[in-house]
């Protein structure tokens, strides 16, 4: 029997005290909200109106509720525009149609729970046999041959490591907290503020006694590996096909954590066994092979070590200049010394960091040396050294190695004196490995860039005489002429965006000079018939497009106020269309939606602005 979701219900729990033994529960439309998800009603606000309305019973006069839940991500993401619809909605649609828009707490108010529920126990949203798509190869969110066999085993596998995880945490706890599961409910007070004075306040409550730095960090690693034992339940791991896809190998790094955590607390590796029960959970995928297979592939790879942070320091120290004390991620690194020569194309740093775990104030001194030997070719050794004389005995043996100028030298004095654990570009961190190759490329592309632009002007005539004749342009040219054009746009735009870097500046007439240019480019490319590839463009123009409307209406806001300017400047309405008609030229695909919001705001104030109603693709 289908329950009425137009009303709330109390439940109540046994065993609690007196008023305190009931939840209020109220139940979601289910036919709505999967339609919201599913098909088309979102398109407008009208359509998603109507299909409220149909839940509205009319033999009941008394108030109803109408709940709807959906995904986040089905406004603006997964349906462009259902924002824009709910938005309209709720703060014209419904109220126009006599529907208040009321919170939980005071539609209960108002409207105390008259019937009671009962809970019906293991059920599940997106299961139709319980729990068990987490736990069994139900059927459910699986798709042609592929099973989920490997559930069982999964789940089974975190069970065994979460109990062995309690049993560390409990025998370890209980000798540096007074209640090691309260410290533990307690902890998320430090996960959402992990400031000094916050880690500080919570060590000093829940401490058994005045901790070592040592006991500290074993606290809080206990703590950590706490979190990730609960972070490694996180139920999208089950909830698909494979225990691959990104999901699974995301709890498995979760689990990969706790390991690592137990065993620099107690020294005690769980790994082994643990892989060896997720070599039960067989793949669908023969690459992977079973949940080991996952497991070595996926998640051993992706483990951040303490050298490899000093490495992504000492490689990006080449590349940039870091403070004496310098945040990294959750790491903050106290440069002790640093020393940069460079000797023709290869470029030498020596230093010693001090490394600080902002999670777990886990401590290390480690000393680097690194080469960049030109291109993408880099040798980082990492080590820790003793004392400062043999830090400085091992640094001045590769610097006299490196004045010598012999790469295979230095690279066998690199390796010697800290060759401990050595590193390359792709141990770097994924973002500053990607930044740290495009800087590597500059120089190659500004020399390719030369040389198309100079076969561009010689052959300019060449080319203009086959589209004359109508004749097919050999793909050297026009490759040449793309290329060309391109970067001459993309230059532009960029001293454009520079000399616009002041917002209090007059868009429109520091834009002029660079609109012509501009326009020029545009049309010679048409000519040429060129395909321009611009992927900074768009986003710059849009941009300008929008402040410029708002410069022209002197506001802040997108909202009007009631001292909007009636009366602007035409030449500045000119300018604006200039700049969206230049994009259309350039063949940009222009996302004016801000703009058109500005535009639809401020028309009934300023209807001088009516004429920039076409340009912005807006109807009259």
């Amino acid at each position: 029997e289908q329950i009425d979701p137009t009303r709330p219900y109390r439940c109540f729990v046994p065993g609690l005290p007196a008023g305190q033994d009931y939840i209020d529960i109220f139940v979601y439309d289910g036919p709505i909200s999967g339609d919201m998800g599913f098909s088309d009603i979102l398109q407008s606000s009208q359509s998603f109106a109507d299909r409220i309305g149909q839940a509205i019973r009319g033999d009941r006069e008394e108030a109803q509720l109408i709940s709807v839940a959906t995904d986040g991500e089905t406004f603006g993401h997964h349906r462009d525009g259902a924002e824009r619809a709910l938005a309209y909605a709720l703060q014209h649609e419904f109220i126009d149609r006599g529907w208040q828009v009321i919170s939980y707490a005071r539609y209960l108010s108002l409207f105390p729970p008259t019937w009671e529920l009962e809970l019906k126990p293991v059920t599940a949203w997106s299961c139709a046999h319980g729990v068990e798509r987490w736990q069994s190869d139900c059927g459910c969110g699986g798709g042609g041959e592929w099973h989920q066999q490997w559930r069982a085993p999964l789940r089974q596998a975190l069970d065994w490591l979460r109990d062995e995880l309690i049993e560390i945490y409990e025998v370890t706890g209980e000798e540096l907290f007074k209640d090691p599961w309260a410290a533990r409910d307690a902890y998320i007070d430090v996960i959402c503020d992990r400031t000094p004075l916050t880690i500080e306040q919570f060590l000093t409550k829940h401490q058994h006694h005045e901790l070592t730095q040592i006991e500290r960090t074993d606290a809080l690693s206990l703590l950590e590996m706490q979190r990730h034992a609960m972070l490694m339940y996180t139920s999208c791991g089950w909830f698909f096909e494979e225990i691959s896809r990104p999901e699974g190998t995301q709890i498995l790094r979760y689990a990969a954590r706790a390991i690592e955590l137990a065993e620099e607390v107690c020294g005690e590796s769980l790994e082994d066994d643990f892989m060896a029960k997720l070599a039960l959970a067989p793949s669908n995928i023969s690459h992977f092979k079973d949940g080991a297979g996952v497991y070595q592939a996926q998640v051993q790879p992706a483990r951040i070590s303490i050298q490899q942070v000093v490495a992504h320091y000492a490689m990006s120290s080449l590349f940039h200049t870091y403070h004496r004390e310098q945040r990294l991620y959750c790491h903050t690194l106290v440069h002790q010394d640093y020393q940069k020569q460079t000797m023709g194309p290869l470029t030498l740093a020596l230093g010693q960091v001090k490394v600080v775990s902002e999670i777990t104030q886990t401590q290390a001194s480690y000393a680097f040396a690194v080469c960049h030997f030109g291109g993408q070719e880099f040798l980082c050794g990492i080590r820790p050294f003793k004392n400062r004389l043999a830090y400085n005995r091992a640094k001045e043996t590769v610097l006299r190695t490196f004045a010598q100028g012999i790469m295979v030298q230095t690279i066998a004095a690199i390796q010697t004196q800290f060759g401990e654990h050595t590193f390359n570009l792709q141990q770097l961190f994924g973002e500053e490995r990607q930044h740290i190759m495009q800087l590597l490329s500059q120089n190659t592309l500004h020399q390719l860039h030369q040389l198309y632009t100079q076969i561009y002007r010689e052959n300019y005539g060449v080319l203009m005489a086959f589209h004359r004749e109508n004749m097919e342009v050999p793909r050297e040219l026009q490759v040449a002429a793309e290329i060309t054009l391109s970067h001459r746009t993309i230059d532009v735009l960029r001293r454009l965006e520079q000399d616009l870097s002041d917002i209090d500046e007059n868009i429109v007439a520091i834009s002029t000079g660079y609109l012509g240019e501009l326009e020029g480019i545009a049309i010679e490319a048409n000519h040429l018939h060129c395909h321009l590839t611009l992927p900074t463009a768009a986003p710059l123009l849009e941009g300008l497009i929008l402040q410029s409307l708002r410069q022209l209406l002197r506001i802040e806001t997108d909202i009007p106020t009631s001292d909007c300017a009636l009366a602007v400047n035409p030449i500045a309405i000119q300018g604006i269309q200039r700049l969206i008609t230049l994009g259309v030229n350039l063949g940009l695909d222009l996302n004016l939606e801000r703009s058109q919001e500005v535009y639809y705001h401020y028309i009934q104030h300023c209807p001088s602005i009516s004429s920039l109603g076409q340009a912005l693709g807006i109807a009259e």
